[in-house]
């Protein structure tokens, strides 16, 4: 289990694969189009195809056809998870970090955009 945690990390472990998961979770639960996450990043499409395809084999993102469009969504139930694998960690098990220091930075204290 550890093994693809580790997997999940690196596949968001560049600056512009963290950029697409951070554009899809602002997006949700609608997703985008691969054009309009091309255009926001402005990255090439092969480029951008190839942190969409590292993503997507993770379970970070999901994509569906739409005629001849991808969209691509967060995949929020595998991001919770591994949120969950960090808080059960840090918060439960040793209490590194109090639970409440994690809703606080959760909540108010989220940078906006």
């Amino acid at each position: 289990m550890i093994a693809r945690y580790a997997d999940m990390f690196a596949a968001m472990g560049t600056e512009s694969r963290l950029r697409i998961v951070q554009l899809l979770l602002s997006a949700h639960p609608g997703g985008m189009f691969a054009g309009e996450i091309q255009a926001e990043l402005g990255i090439s499409a092969s480029n951008l195809s190839h942190h969409l395809d590292k993503l997507r084999n993770e379970g970070l993102v999901e994509v569906t056809r739409e005629g001849t469009y991808l969209r691509y969504c967060a995949n929020t139930k595998t991001l919770e998870e591994l949120l969950n694998f960090l808080y059960a960690e840090c918060c439960t098990r040793n209490k590194a970090v109090e639970p409440a220091k994690i809703v606080q930075i959760c909540g108010k204290d989220t940078p906006k955009r």
